[in-house]
């Protein structure tokens, strides 16, 4: 056998290396920007921080020690200096590829570091891929400050898988809400109504009531079981964040109803006693309406002050001498019990000799409207009769006038027929003019003695009212 060369021994000894090849190497130096690694090549290999990982800021003495071996990818054989540029991240996202497509493909969710904020979500790292999560993807709830993720730890799904494009989207809302329907059904299979919730947290406050996390699922806090009182905005009541002891009111399907109005805690339990009809209160008004103002004599117990039990004089509206916030006292009226309704009067309170100046002033008062009101039917009266009266005279007059005219025509008419006796031929046609005007003279009369008397009868009708109305 012969013996091998010195040439030929060196030449076995020495890899054949190639662009793109994956090779194993030993940390021979560490440098804070890159690392020198013994790859079994007749040169040794540098591996900068920026071909080991996309995180800024890395110091590589913090990360590799001398000795660690480790496997990376030739990126160039000879970088111009005859040394060999290695990768190290690159060849972690071509297996990070790999890992991500079949996260893509079962749907299984991904954990990873949030290692960037952006304008527009987050960016974190699996095995050296970028992967972006829109801020509208981030969580089940509006997020308005993704600051607080930075360097935390989310779960998250890869929604959409584009390696051709280095387009990799990834899901975290869809994770959240899986989860929280998980819990929620949990939580519906051990709670039941009546339960007591000591430790609720508000998640969201709205203007009909507040959603609370009651461990697992959200309850709706309607406003009108907030309190036994009356609450006019839930913003100024609670806030997100608040924590909150409640019970479970109803549970329809899904949907869970809280109640923060304990029966121990009722008002109107004993108000029956507190309240009775006849008894003397004092309250706060604390709202008013049209028909009248609602007085609050403690907190979750409301009275009507109608608006006729206000004054003893009219009053349009109850503004006109309430105000919210006054401080009235009045008496019970009314108390309905299952209802929780009670009336409560002002005027019940006023003084009995108060009471009965007011009513003689009232009874004055309808005295003097009654007479205005009869001498003004009499002055109408006596203006009718007087226009009556003259237009009797007027009618009178003409009918004596017509009396006069036809007596005229009559006498005009007897003396033509006897200037004319020797005519004849010419009497008929005469006469018959003479018939027709005694006829109108007739009804004329008729007409007036007709007028005159009814004129006479409604003046003596007109006399005797007056004749009244003056005694």
């Amino acid at each position: 056998m012969s013996e091998l060369t010195f040439e030929q021994m060196l030449g076995d000894s020495i890899k054949l290396i190639q662009t793109g090849e994956v090779v194993e190497g030993t940390v021979i130096d560490v440098k804070p920007d890159e690392v020198i690694l013994n790859i079994g090549y007749k040169s040794d290999g540098i591996l900068t921080k920026h071909e080991y990982t996309n995180e800024q800021g890395v110091d590589m003495t913090q990360i590799v020690k001398l000795g660690d071996t480790m496997e990376v990818k030739v990126l160039k054989v000879n970088d111009g200096d005859g040394q060999v540029l290695l990768t190290y991240k690159r060849l972690a996202a071509d297996r990070g590829n790999k890992r991500i497509e079949e996260a893509y493909l079962n749907k299984e969710p991904l954990t990873a570091t949030v290692t960037q904020v952006l304008d527009g979500g987050l960016s974190v790292i699996v095995e050296e891929v970028k992967i972006f999560i829109p801020a509208s993807l981030v969580s089940n709830t509006y997020e308005k400050n993704l600051g607080k993720y930075l360097g935390s730890e989310i779960k998250f799904i890869i929604s959409e898988y584009n390696p051709k494009r280095r387009r990799y989207i990834g899901d975290r809302k869809q994770v959240l809400n899986a989860e929280r329907a998980e819990m929620h059904r949990q939580l519906l299979e051990r709670i039941a109504i009546g339960d007591i919730i000591e430790e609720g947290v508000v998640k969201n406050v709205t203007d009909f009531g507040a959603f609370v996390d009651i461990g697992g699922a959200d309850g709706l806090l309607h406003i009108s079981e907030m309190s036994w009182g009356r609450v006019e905005n839930p913003r100024r009541y609670m806030k997100s964040g608040d924590t909150v002891r409640a019970f479970i009111k109803d549970i329809r399907g899904t949907k869970i109803a809280l109640s923060r109005k304990f029966p121990d805690a009722n008002p109107w339990k004993d108000a029956m006693t507190d309240f009775a009809i006849g008894s003397e209160v004092t309250g706060r008004v604390a709202r008013m309406t049209d028909f009248g103002a609602f007085v609050e004599l403690q907190p979750g117990v409301d009275a009507l002050l109608h608006v006729s039990q206000i004054a003893r004089e009219h009053i349009d509206r109850p503004s006109d001498k309430l105000r919210v916030g006054d401080t009235v006292t009045a008496r019970i009226v009314d108390f309905n019990e299952n209802d929780h309704k009670i009336s409560l009067s002002i005027k019940a309170l006023l003084p009995e000799d108060e009471e009965g100046a007011v009513l003689d002033q009232a009874e004055a008062f309808d005295e003097v409207t009654t007479m205005a009101d009869a001498i003004a039917v009499a002055s109408a009266n006596a203006d009718a009769a007087l226009e009556a009266s003259s237009t009797a005279d007027a009618t009178i007059e003409a009918s004596s006038t017509a009396d006069t005219t036809a007596d005229a025509t009559a006498h005009a008419a007897i003396e033509a027929s006897a200037a004319t006796e020797d005519k004849p031929a010419k009497a008929p046609a005469k006469k018959a003019p003479k018939a027709k005007k005694t006829k109108e003279t007739e009804a004329k009369e008729e007409v007036k003695e007709e007028v005159k008397e009814e004129v006479k009868e409604e003046a003596k009708e007109e006399a005797k009212e007056e004749a009244k109305e003056e005694a």
